[in-house]
């Protein structure tokens, strides 16, 4: 059985690896740089108990302004892509009955991760494609600020995709696996 530590060393290096290494989001490098990164592992794979897990994280960035992002790892749960978009679905409802909208923002990561107008194939799936279904809770203000510094944003997808697909669904593969010895 894998513990919570393994997963956070696996995540970490997923995040060192391929988030960082094939720079799918320029912004990663400095906030682990300045350890301001919170993983929780979730263990339960009973859903109710892993979406009051992300509420716990929503409240624990609410009291602490040092922790700039944070990373709900479901190592036990969510292990098909539908039953994780269902997931997300709803604790993306929850951020905003709960006023959150414009605070927090939701990113998110799986291991089948597929984009709706992509084929399974396509290593472009690769740049949403973790070693853990993940949620990803990140500080709207932090967003804005970084985009500030960073030349047009909105192309981050579409070299992101270009850079995948280049790579190849084997290299792609390869490399997220790795992050696990796997």
């Amino acid at each position: 059985m894998i513990t919570a530590e393994q997963v956070i060393e696996h995540t970490k290096k997923w995040i060192t690896d391929v988030v960082i290494g094939c720079n799918f989001c320029p912004f990663a490098a400095q906030v682990i740089k300045r350890k301001t990164v919170f993983y929780r592992v979730e263990m339960a794979s009973d859903a109710v108990v892993c979406l009051e897990s992300f509420l716990q994280e929503v409240t624990r960035l609410d009291e602490d302004a040092a922790i700039e992002t944070s990373f709900l790892i479901f190592p036990s749960n969510f292990n098909t892509f539908n039953s994780y978009l269902d997931m997300v679905s709803v604790a993306e409802k929850l951020l905003k009955q709960k006023g959150y909208n414009g605070i927090y923002q939701l990113a998110s990561f799986h291991p089948q991760y597929k984009f709706a107008d992509a084929p399974d194939n396509d290593a472009a799936n690769y740049t949403n494609r973790s070693i853990y279904p993940m949620l990803h809770l990140l500080r709207e203000s932090s967003i804005d600020k970084a985009l500030e510094h960073y030349d047009d944003p909105e192309s981050i997808p579409d070299k992101n995709i270009n850079f995948a697909r280049k790579k190849g669904m084997v290299y792609m593969k390869m490399l997220r696996d790795s992050c696990t010895g796997g």
